[in-house]
C-alpha cells in the first residue's frame, strides 16, 4: 500500500483528544461546507476533535509589492508526519504562497519559514514580516484597533515563494491519537521529523529543482541551522541560503565571563534609546556609539571579568566607571554586581527612578510594575503588547478571509514541554552544512534593542561557529533599530525585507555556475 493510501486510511480512523482549551462550539449549519472536523463524544462528556491529517484549501490573491502587481495563490492545509510504517502520526499545518505569473519554477526561489519558542507558531513572520498580508499595527509596532490584516507592500513574494510551517502542537498542528510526545519535542527530534516533512512537501509541490532557503526566528534559528545539515546529509536537499532572525546561541558556548560581558552593547543601545546616557554619549548616533562599546567589551571588559578577583582596585574602578557610563546604570549598582549585571535586573533597574521597566524582547517598550522595588520586572511589556494584536489577526485571516474551517484553537504558543535540549550542536551543524555546500550562504538579522537574543551575542555566534574564519565571506550581519521582531517597526520592515531580497539575489548562482570552491 502506498504512503498516501496509508495516510488516508489512518486519517479516516484517527482522532486526537485535545485539552479543554481546544474545544470550540460547532459552527452553525448555515456556514459553507468545508473540511471541518466536528467535536464528538467519547462517552465521558469530554470532547474529541477529529484532526485533519491531510487536507488543503486554495485561494487566489493579488499583492502590490514595491509598486509591482504580484498575482499569487495561497494554499492552506495540513500534511502528515509519517512514521517508518507510512502511517500518519501528526498533522502539520502550513500556509504556502506561490506567485502565479511565473512559469519557470526551476529558477524561482522557495523560502521555508519557521518561528521558534520552541512551541511558537509561524504566525509572527507570516503576518508581520515576509508574507503578503500583515497585521494592523502602528509605525512603531504597537497594536491598534480594529484588529485585522492589511496588504504588505514590502513582502518578499515578488522574488520568492514562501511556505510558513507550524511545527507539531503549534498553530493548528497536532499529534494524532496517542503517539509518543517525545518523538517531536526536542532539539534533534524536532529537526528529524521536520526534515522528513519538508522532503515530502517539496516533492508534493514539485520544487526539487528550485533554489531553496530556510528562514528561522529566535529558537527557529536552532531549527533551521540543524535542518540545513539534516536536509543536506540525510535527504540530499541542498540549500542556497539560511536567514537567522534574532538567533539564539545555537549551542555555541559562552558561559562565565564571556556571557556576562556580551550584554553590555545591548545595554548601551537600550539606555541610548531611553535617553539614559550622559549628554555627550546621548548626542552621538547609535551607529557611532555601538562600535566603541563593542570594542570596550572585547578588549577590556571580558578580559577584566576573566581576571575577576585578581583585578587591582584601580583597574576595577576604571572598568566599573566605564561600564556604568555605557549602560546608564549607577556605579554602585555595577560594583555590587561585580561587573556582571544580569538582564532581568537591568530591565528593572534602568528606568526604576521613573517608575518604569523596559521590555525583554523589545526594550523600547515600557512597563508598569506593581511596585518599583524588586530584582526583575513583573512582565514583559513587549510580549503582552504583541499577543493581543497577533491572535485576532491570524485567526481572522485564516478563518474568515481564507476560509479554513476548524474547531481547533490556533496555538500561538503550544504545549511542547518537556523539551529535550541535550545535544544542541545546531551552530556546528550549520557550519558543517556550509563546509559541504559551496552554494550555502548565511545572513543574520538582529535588533539592537532585543534583550532576549542580544545582537552582540549573535555576532559572537557568527564568529565562533567559524573559528578558523573560513566562511566569513559567506556570512553577513544586519542590525536594526528595533527589538526581537525588528520588522514590527515600519522602517525596519521595509529595510529587513529588502535585505532578504538582496541576499537572495546575491546567493543565486549564474546559470551553469558550478558549486566548487
Amino acid at each position: 500500500m502506498s504512503r498516501l493510501m496509508l495516510a488516508a486510511a489512518a486519517f479516516l480512523s484517527a482522532a486526537a483528544t485535545l485539552p479543554a482549551q481546544d474545544r470550540r462550539p460547532t459552527p452553525p449549519a448555515t456556514q459553507p461546507a468545508a473540511p471541518t472536523p466536528r467535536p464528538v463524544s467519547r462517552g465521558d462528556s469530554s470532547a474529541v476533535v477529529r484532526v485533519l491529517a491531510d487536507s488543503t484549501l486554495r485561494r487566489d490573491g493579488v499583492a502590490t509589492i514595491k509598486g509591482q502587481r504580484v498575482p499569487y495563490r495561497v494554499t492552506v492545509g495540513t500534511q502528515p508526519v509519517w512514521d517508518e510504517r507510512g502511517a500518519p502520526i501528526a498533522s502539520v499545518f502550513f500556509t504556502y504562497y506561490e506567485r502565479t505569473d511565473v512559469t519557470d519554477r526551476a529558477t524561482r526561489p522557495l523560502v521555508m519559514s519557521f518561528n521558534g519558542g520552541p512551541g511558537s507558531a509561524s504566525v509572527w513572520m507570516h503576518v508581520a514580516y515576509t508574507g503578503p498580508k500583515i497585521l494592523r499595527i502602528d509605525a512603531e509596532g504597537f497594536p491598534v484597533q480594529p484588529y485585522g490584516v492589511q496588504d504588505n507592500p514590502h513582502s518578499i513574494l515578488d522574488v520568492a515563494d514562501i511556505v510558513y510551517v507550524d511545527p507539531v502542537n503549534t498553530g493548528f498542528s497536532r499529534i494524532i491519537g496517542d503517539q509518543r510526545r517525545e518523538q517531536f519535542f526536542g532539539v534533534n527530534e524536532d529537526i528529524a521529523y521536520l526534515a522528513r516533512w519538508l522532503d515530502a512537501f517539496v516533492g508534493r509541490q514539485g520544487r526539487w529543482t528550485s533554489p531553496k532557503y530556510l528562514i528561522g526566528e529566535s529558537y527557529g534559528t536552532n531549527r533551521v541551522s540543524g535542518l540545513a545539515q539534516r536536509l543536506q546529509g540525510s535527504h540530499w536537499m541542498y540549500l542556497n541560503g539560511v536567514v537567522l532572525v534574532s538567533p539564539t546561541p545555537l549551542g555555541v558556548e559562552r558561559d562565565g565571563p564571556v556571557g556576562a560581558g556580551l550584554t553590555l552593547p545591548y545595554y548601551a543601545a537600550t539606555a541610548w534609546y531611553h535617553k539614559a546616557l550622559a549628554p555627550d554619549l546621548q548626542a552621538r548616533d547609535l551607529d557611532q556609539l555601538l562600535p566603541e562599546v563593542e570594542k570596550f567589551t572585547v578588549d577590556q571588559l571580558i578580559p577584566g571579568l576573566v581576571r575577576a578577583g585578581s583585578l587591582s582596585e584601580a583597574d576595577r574602578a576604571a572598568l566599573v566607571k566605564q561600564y556604568a557610563r555605557y549602560s546608564g546604570l549607577g556605579e554602585d549598582v555595577v560594583r555590587q554586581h561585580s561587573l556582571a549585571v544580569g538582564t532581568s535586573f537591568f530591565w528593572k533597574e534602568l528606568l526604576r527612578s521613573r517608575g518604569l521597566t523596559v521590555g525583554r524582547l523589545d526594550s523600547r517598550y515600557r512597563g508598569l510594575d506593581r511596585e518599583d522595588a524588586g530584582e526583575s520586572p513583573d512582565f514583559d511589556p513587549a510580549l503582552t503588547s504583541w499577543n493581543h494584536a497577533f491572535a485576532p489577526a491570524i485567526n481572522h485571516y485564516l478563518r474568515d478571509q481564507l476560509g479554513w474551517k476548524t474547531d481547533l484553537q490556533y496555538w500561538l504558543f503550544g504545549p511542547v514541554n518537556p523539551w529535550n535540549r541535550t545535544g544542541d550542536q545546531t551552530g556546528a551543524n550549520l557550519q558543517q552544512a556550509m563546509g559541504s555546500n559551496p552554494y550555502l550562504h548565511v545572513m543574520v538579522q538582529s535588533g539592537y534593542f532585543d534583550g532576549g537574543t542580544p545582537y552582540f551575542d549573535a555576532k559572537y555566534t557568527m564568529w565562533n561557529m567559524d573559528p578558523a574564519g573560513r566562511f566569513q565571506d559567506r556570512m553577513v550581519f544586519k542590525g536594526y533599530r528595533s527589538g526581537h521582531m525588528m520588522y514590527l517597526r515600519q522602517e525596519d520592515l521595509a529595510t529587513a525585507n529588502e535585505d532578504i531580497r538582496v541576499f537572495i539575489a546575491r546567493t543565486m548562482p549564474k546559470p551553469g555556475q558550478p558549486a566548487k570552491r
